[in-house]
């Protein structure tokens, strides 16, 4: 067994794919550097999106606002409002399919398939806030002008278009009447205001949105003296959430089979970081890793030429072996009675997941020193995380807890906690709907 796991490790080794090579400390040095380069605005690869919303205003009781949230697959619709008791309460809600992840559509398919989505519920508030989960310059109007899209969502002809401005239109042109007010932001920043609401009983020094599911990104509260790059933000008092875009940023030690997935992608040279540890992409790296092990001889020929014929792996079905390693997944069909390619299946995927997870931690201790805060064990910086592949994934979060705590707090005596707040995205889309 020892064997085969040097034989693992000597192989990722060799591609540059192994995790023990990875720096923390130096990693955290560059990811931070790259975030003040992109908050002065000499951007390198985080575009350090201001979000022009602050944590600090009453919200609104009583009042109904409509939550749209686009995520990676799908796309939600609610009516929501928050109680005497500080109680969000959501009605009418509905799940559909994300637009434009089946095949290429136009900006007016785009539009028009949103608002046939909200039609049920467009009379019954006329505020929006609408949570948009992909990279958006927002303007100081709360709209947002789309920078690109990433999770392999295709529509023609919306680069740098306003994201509200065009909803709102495309309600007008299908007969709709009646102002709307539309509040757009990301889905890290409905994640950090909807931890914070749902923690208001706890004393936290700062709050940070993470998502890891089919795509990935961060947020974070920055003072505004700090935001350099907008000499109107950096001259006012106060602080503001930024979204960070972190699944775009350019990871300096990428592996040849990172570069070699990447090119196999519809975006290559795009969200680079995210394709290293995203649901989206996980499945198709460890395929990308076997296939390459395969032909260096690490498995029985009957495994490499089922492998070598596989054209696709989710995520999913690489999480189903790691709970059911011996029938029921493709897989574990594939090993068949071979326990020595079980066995070092195991490890490489165990492998990739492990560099995964310290990639995260590099992601989240930097924002967490950027941030300045939790430097006191009493108020530790509240981290709500949401996303299936955190969640989900068999040995991925554990893994994630245990770097972040030996970096941050044993090595750097700095404090934070991950949080979990039920229907997180559609609690915070409320509140920045309704702050407005």
């Amino acid at each position: 067994m020892n064997k085969q796991k040097q034989m693992v490790k000597d192989f990722l080794k060799k591609y540059k794919m192994d995790y023990e090579s990875i720096d923390i400390e130096k990693s955290c040095e560059d990811f931070i550097n790259d975030m003040e380069n992109g908050l002065e605005g000499n951007i390198q690869s985080l575009k350090m999106i201001p979000t022009y919303i602050t944590i600090d205003k009453e919200i609104p009781l009583e009042e109904p606002v409509i939550v749209m949230d686009a995520g990676g697959t799908n796309f939600r619709v609610a009516v929501a409002h928050f109680d005497k008791d500080k109680k969000v309460v959501i009605e009418d809600y509905n799940n559909y399919p994300m637009p434009g992840t089946n095949g290429e559509i136009s900006k007016k398919e785009f539009f028009t398939t949103m608002v046939n989505y909200i039609k049920p519920v467009l009379n019954k508030s006329n505020k929006i806030g609408f949570c948009f989960s992909y990279a958006t310059e927002v303007l100081p109007n709360k709209d947002g002008k789309l920078i690109q899209f990433s999770k392999e969502v295709r529509v023609t002809d919306l680069i740098g278009e306003k994201i509200g401005e065009n909803l709102l239109k495309t309600i007008k042109d299908m007969g709709y009447e009646g102002d709307k007010e539309i509040v757009l932001f990301n889905d890290t920043v409905a994640t950090l205001l909807g931890g914070k609401a749902s923690y208001l009983d706890r004393v936290f020094d700062g709050y940070i949105g993470f998502i890891l599911g089919t795509g990935t990104n961060t947020a974070y509260i920055e003072d505004n003296s700090n935001i350099k790059k907008s000499k109107d933000i950096s001259s006012k008092k106060g602080s503001m959430i930024i979204n960070v875009e972190s699944g775009g940023y350019e990871f300096k030690d990428r592996g040849d089979i990172d570069l070699e997935f990447d090119k196999s992608t519809k975006d290559p040279g795009q969200y680079t970081f995210e394709k290293m540890i995203s649901g989206r992409y996980q499945g198709g790296i460890l395929l990308a890793t076997v296939k390459r092990a395969a032909q260096e001889g690490l498995f029985s020929k009957d495994f490499t030429d089922k492998v070598l014929k596989l054209d696709d792996l989710t995520t999913i079905e690489m999480n189903n072996f790691l709970f059911y390693p011996y029938s029921g997944n493709v897989l574990a069909d594939m090993c068949g009675d071979n326990e020595g390619d079980r066995l070092t299946l195991f490890y490489i995927i165990d492998a990739i997941v492990e560099r995964a997870a310290k990639l995260v931690a590099i992601n989240i201790a930097s924002v967490v020193q950027k941030s300045g805060r939790g430097k006191n064990p009493l108020k530790p910086v509240c981290i709500t995380a949401d996303g299936s592949t955190f969640y989900k994934s068999k040995l991925l979060r554990g893994k994630i807890e245990y770097y972040v705590k030996d970096y941050l707090e044993n090595q750097k005596g700095i404090y934070c906690e991950f949080v979990k707040a039920d229907n997180v995205t559609l609690v915070g889309t409320a509140i920045a709907g309704l702050l407005g």
